[in-house]
């Protein structure tokens, strides 16, 4: 064991080597968190050219932490193996890193990994996955599954996941952090309230609500028996997937004899509320979550 290596220091032009290429890829592997694509050039976007070639685009692909590239305005062309027909195949494209150990000698290709074919549903062609980290000598990173009717591809279907860059992971965080502001047109009250403070808010997928409102002169409820505070729904962005249930009270004139409502907010948009007795003033509140 030897302890704590230092990386990014300076040392005597005449001592040995000590920085391999596990070295950055545990580096890069800390701050991609995982296999990927990164979000540049065509994304190593995928072409067939015939039922024998498909076609990977530049990109710059992450395995293990270990970077290869295919320079833009290049490309890579796989060669796919024959089909058979009446049968089924799932070939898939690699990126393969194999290593003879820490060190030592290397190699990052871009191969076709045949499944077996077969009269029923093909499946995939089982893959090596050793973490490098750990000192894993092989991990093949799946690019696309090529699926083979015949001896015709009938699809390419992406299996890697992009790797976001810094500032758009930043827009991401900034759009679910962001707050929006709603008005009485996306939650509409019915005319017979009269409102007098109102304040509808999203942040990120959090609905939060709350509203003050009383009946009109000439205007009650029956008790026991459920109601809409509008017309219509609001609007569908601000929709919860399933009913969640809001704080509310009702009382009499100038805010005397408070009594808890049942309120709750459902899928279609609508919040409604019963109450056990006859309330001329109403203060609801609460939050759900949209989608």
């Amino acid at each position: 064991m030897s302890g704590l290596k230092p990386i990014t220091v300076n040392t005597d032009p005449t001592a040995e080597s000590h920085i391999y290429a596990e070295d950055d890829a545990a580096i890069y592997q800390s701050i991609f968190g995982s296999d990927g694509v990164l979000t540049i050039g065509r994304q190593c976007e995928s072409q067939v050219i015939s039922n024998n070639k498909v076609r990977v685009k530049d990109g710059v692909i992450v395995v293990g932490g270990h970077i290869a590239r295919i320079p833009y305005g290049d490309y890579s062309d796989c060669e796919i193996a024959n089909g058979q027909s009446g049968r089924k195949r799932n070939d898939i494209i690699i990126a393969k890193f194999v290593t003879t150990g820490s060190g030592g000698i290397d190699t990052y290709t871009l191969e076709v990994k045949q499944g077996a074919a077969t009269t029923g549903d093909a499946t995939d062609p089982a893959l090596t996955q050793n973490n490098l980290y750990e000192s894993g000598k092989v991990r093949e990173m799946p690019l696309y599954r090529v699926r083979i009717e015949g001896l015709s591809i009938v699809g390419v279907e992406q299996m890697f996941e992009l790797v976001p860059t810094i500032p758009g992971m930043n827009a991401y965080m900034s759009e679910q952090s962001g707050e929006k502001i709603y008005d009485e047109s996306d939650l509409p009250i019915a005319n017979f309230y009269d409102v007098t403070d109102f304040d509808l808010r999203k942040r990120g997928n959090e609905v939060f609500f709350n509203v003050s409102l009383s009946m009109q002169s000439g205007t009650q409820f029956d008790p026991n028996t459920l109601y809409s505070l509008g017309p219509s729904a609001m609007i569908e962005e601000l929709r919860p997937s399933k009913v969640y249930f809001l704080n509310g009270f009702g009382c009499d004139s100038n805010w005397g004899n408070p009594t808890q409502i049942s309120i709750f907010v459902d899928t279609s948009g609508y919040v409604r509320y019963c109450a056990s007795t006859r309330k001329t003033y109403f203060k609801i509140s609460g939050h759900w979550i949209a989608g």
